[in-house]
């Protein structure tokens, strides 16, 4: 990892799920077109057990880190975030010279939940399928009864009723797709949950109750956990801690509270605005 100074009080290194340094990220430019700087300078930590919540307008960076942070990158997937500058250490892994092996740990021990369910479940199986999938790539002796007691808890536990085991996810609205991709992030009980507007299309009559649920898992478990929403009501149902992106920056990164209450940038002051009512 790359070497950082500390102040006392700060935790170290070895205590920290992601750690980013100078991070630069961009968007490789198609035929005619050229390229697209994303993330410049991004400097950030994510103790181990702990929430950073991210907010920021669209097009300030906030997806396309979240898909780095989970090994995303050009490297693995196609037209994906290309890593140009600095350094990002996930879980111990640098994100940078990640090797295949370390994809497939990375994806046991992070649960990702992006934007767009449909890019982490598999039109072609079930609902209860796609929970059950990560365990079964964990463990492929697994007995198909413990299986599904623990799919059956994990999707009970999003108030999705059993009766949606069954279902393609074609046949679930976009709120219910979103709770199934948490479902599905959470069942191996990862060491980081990356989640990307976690509660976009839920019911606001539920959305409560699942951002208490998730905090309360993410307290007992004790993951780390980076989570992007728009509404500062639901950040402070998860964490304390807050960072804004603009244009690809930091312009804002500390307790809640802290960053509201003297803005340092004209779009934390909007923010702020918006949270006073």
């Amino acid at each position: 990892m790359t070497a950082v100074d500390h102040v006392p009080g700060t935790v170290g290194l070895d205590d920290l799920a992601v750690s980013a340094r100078d991070l630069s990220v961009r968007y490789r430019g198609g035929e005619g077109h050229a390229a697209v700087q994303a993330l410049t300078g991004i400097t950030l930590d994510i103790p181990a057990g702990e929430t950073l919540a991210v907010m920021g307008e669209a097009g300030s960076g906030k997806s396309t880190l979240a898909a780095v942070m989970a090994g995303l990158t050009s490297r693995a997937v196609p037209r994906g975030p290309e890593v140009i500058g600095g350094s990002l250490d996930v879980l111990g892994i640098d994100v940078r010279r990640v090797r295949r092996r370390d994809d497939d740990e990375l994806e046991l021990r992070i649960g990702y939940v992006p934007q767009d369910s449909s890019t982490v479940l598999d039109p072609h199986l079930t609902a209860g399928e796609n929970v059950a999938l990560p365990l079964f790539q964990r463990n492929p002796k697994l007995a198909k009864k413990v299986a599904g007691g623990i799919v059956a808890e994990a999707i009970d536990a999003m108030h999705l009723t059993l009766a949606t085991i069954p279902l393609y996810p074609h046949e679930l609205s976009r709120g219910q797709r979103q709770r199934l991709a948490l479902a599905r992030a959470l069942v191996l009980e990862p060491d980081l949950l990356i989640a990307d507007e976690p509660t976009a299309g839920v019911d606001a009559t539920i959305r409560a109750s699942i951002l208490d649920h998730l905090a309360e898992v993410q307290r007992r478990r004790r993951f780390a956990a980076f989570i992007i929403s728009s509404e500062v009501g639901e950040i402070r149902r998860l964490s304390d801690r807050l960072a804004v992106l603009h244009r690809g920056s930091i312009v804002g990164m500390g307790r809640i509270d802290d960053v509201l209450d003297d803005p340092t940038h004209p779009y934390v002051e909007q923010l702020a605005a918006l949270a006073r009512g």
